[in-house]
């Protein structure tokens, strides 16, 4: 089983689903290009581990195709991208206030 992402014509994530593993394909076409060509978007693999793409892909996240990445949306105007793990650092006090006291 692997995890697929859709994407809109700016590369932002629509939906994620669960396919088929990648290293089977459909049809004669990697599971990308079925899915791709089945739903009529552009389709990349994402993994819960990040072991590809940097991030498990979320609805709203873009797919930055010069890295290769998964990129969650900007959390903060100050934020700054970790450009070795594409992730946002974020270093507004009242913002990490914020996330403390609501987890």
């Amino acid at each position: 089983m692997a995890h697929y992402a859709f994407l809109d014509e700016n590369n932002i994530v629509t939906e994620v689903i669960v396919g088929i593993n990648e290293t089977e394909t459909i049809e004669g076409l990697d599971t990308e290009t079925w899915y791709g060509n089945f739903r009529g978007q552009v389709c990349k693999r994402t993994s819960y581990n990040n072991k590809i793409r940097f991030n498990y892909a979320g609805i709203g996240y873009t797919y930055d195709e010069s890295r290769d990445a998964f990129i969650a949306p900007k959390c903060h105007d100050e934020a700054l991208l970790d450009e070795a793990t594409c992730r946002w650092v974020c270093n507004n006090a009242e913002h990490l206030t914020a996330i403390v006291t609501t987890n």
